[in-house]
């Protein structure tokens, strides 16, 4: 029997709650918040077809079916109610709707007018709080009000972007070799890429947003990359997910030169705030094997990882591609 959807539950895969007269799938593991209820949350939970419940669930809400001519909206077509009495950081989903040509624009770009709608409408901030204590520590750091609403604009767009791939890759499958999923806390995924080990812990290949751009780093109990010779911890972020006979781990040194990875394609990692790729890299430190980032932009003279609260610069490293 399919159990009743309740706050304050972890849900993994293979999950099924009934709420509201209605079944849903689990899309992406998390622990249930008091207003991430399934009907609102399209990026958490799928609604099941009545026609494909099961005998028991049929029975029960035959009636309810019924008035409602048998038909229930896949999750790709439902549309979350507007929420009543709620900050617009708390649940995964907006009030004000971002158009998807202005998911690519910089905040800087969007007109006055614009900026106002969104701020008013609630189009901003749109579940942030899920990202955790990197977004809180950099909310709380000396940027003045224009700076911290460009981050929280960037932020919500990888917010948004990283649920919809997430979605589509639990209701469709892959659709390459690798793929990144969101995930929460220290749920990672099946088929999780492996990035090293740390302390006889295994690493995982992850990435999460940050001043503007999208870092690749480190995942166990949470998401940790390198910034500015710090280490900054996620809640939630992305675990690249795939099958290492399409993939393979290439040598390199010192600065990144792509045209010596001896035709490899490096898998995209993610970007910088100003929009150079960044790359996935793996390399020794202190007898531990980390995962974190490397560019064949800028000045590095190597690839740099996330340990014992700073960065680290390594000159011999390997560089995640497809094989």
């Amino acid at each position: 029997m399919t159990r009743h959807w309740e706050a304050g539950v972890q849900y993994n895969n293979g999950d099924a709650v009934e709420y509201h007269g209605k079944k849903y799938n689990i899309i992406q593991p998390h622990r249930s918040q008091s207003d991430w209820a399934p009907d609102r949350t399209p990026a958490l939970w799928g609604v099941v077809p009545y026609h494909d419940c099961d005998d028991d669930f049929k029975d029960k809400h035959k009636e309810k079916a019924h008035d409602e001519g048998n038909q229930c909206r896949p999750a790709h077509e439902w549309n979350p109610p507007a929420p009543t009495k709620q900050r617009p950081d708390q649940a995964p989903y907006q009030t004000e709707p971002v158009k998807p040509e202005e998911q690519k624009k910089n905040w800087y770009d969007l007109s006055d007018e614009r900026k106002k709608q969104l701020a008013i409408g609630g189009g901003l901030a749109a579940g942030i709080g899920l990202l955790g204590a990197g977004f809180a520590a950099y909310k709380h750091h000396e940027h003045d009000e224009e700076k911290k609403t460009a981050y929280t604009w960037g932020a919500q767009n990888w917010l948004k972007d990283a649920q919809e791939c997430t979605q589509r890759f639990y209701q469709q499958g892959p659709t390459g070799p690798c793929t990144w999923l969101l995930v929460n806390g220290n749920q990672i995924p099946q088929g999780a890429i492996v990035g090293g080990e740390e302390g006889g812990n295994t690493l995982y290949v992850a990435r999460s947003y940050h001043e503007g751009g999208v870092h690749p780093g480190k995942a166990g109990a949470c998401s940790i990359i390198g910034y500015g010779n710090d280490e900054v911890d996620y809640d939630t972020y992305e675990v690249l997910v795939g099958d290492m006979r399409g993939l393979r781990w290439v040598d390199a040194e010192n600065h990144l030169d792509l045209s010596r990875l001896g035709g490899a394609r490096p898998v995209d990692g993610g970007r910088e705030g100003n929009g150079d790729r960044i790359y996935i890299a793996q390399g020794q430190y202190k007898g531990n094997t980390i995962c974190g980032k490397v560019k064949d932009t800028g000045k590095d003279h190597g690839a740099l990882l996330p340990q014992n609260d700073k960065e680290h610069t390594v000159e011999r490293y390997r560089v995640l591609c497809y094989a």
